[in-house]
């Protein structure tokens, strides 16, 4: 019975310093994100080939080249090969922790606000195959300054696809042939709110990368 007892406090000493080595390993973003009285809520997150921007939807055709045949040198008889980024654009709200009671409902307050700092993108694939510059391209940071304010949604732009990325592989071998590369963009947004706390939120949309018919 002793040994049993000894058995059991040694493994729940144990279990508490492996959840503690947990969050430790979180950089501490787990615990300050834990301490916002709000979280960001993503309304929607869509995408666009940069050959047409305003064509902005939930899933994006990204063109790896588009024969540009206006401007400069260009023309129908001499079109010039151009890679564009692809542009995203992500409305957000804030959502309460603690939304009170029907009685006495909270209300957001300035200190809620989250200004937004930085953000990025991450691709995957859904058979797995997730080599940056192999099967994927490589995962992108980016600053973008926006805030999210405490009754309403931001909606602000940013860089889904870089024209670089276009230009390695696994994208710069689609240009010469019918092959599509699919993947899930995973999009993570990171920021603060007015007394400091870390708060991030993450969406994703799909994005496939082709070689497709140039717009008129």
């Amino acid at each position: 019975m002793t040994v049993t007892v000894r058995f059991q406090k040694l493994f729940a000493g144990l279990a508490v310093v492996a959840m503690s080595a947990a969050m430790a390993g979180c950089g501490g973003e787990f615990v300050r994100d834990s301490r916002a009285p709000a979280r960001l809520v993503i309304v929607s997150l869509q995408g666009a080939s940069g050959a047409s921007p305003e064509d902005l939807g939930s899933f994006v055709l990204s063109d790896v080249e588009t024969l540009i045949t206006t401007g400069g040198t260009c023309s129908v008889n001499n079109p010039c090969p151009t890679r564009f980024n692809d542009p995203g654009r992500v409305e957000m709200r804030l959502q309460l922790r603690d939304i009170g009671d029907p009685a006495s409902p909270a209300s957001p307050s300035p200190l809620h606000e989250v200004t937004i700092t930085r953000y990025r993108v991450e691709y995957r694939r859904s058979d797995g195959r997730n080599t940056q510059g192999v099967d994927v391209p490589y995962a992108i940071d980016g600053a973008v300054t926006a805030t999210v304010p405490a009754d309403g949604t931001a909606t602000f732009g940013f860089e889904l696809v870089r024209n670089t990325a276009k230009r390695e592989a696994p994208l710069a071998a689609l240009r010469n042939g019918q092959t599509l590369i699919t993947v899930i963009a995973d999009v993570t947004f990171y920021g603060r709110d007015q007394a400091g706390n870390e708060v991030s939120v993450t969406g994703s949309i799909e994005v496939t990368f082709g070689n497709f018919g140039d717009p008129a």
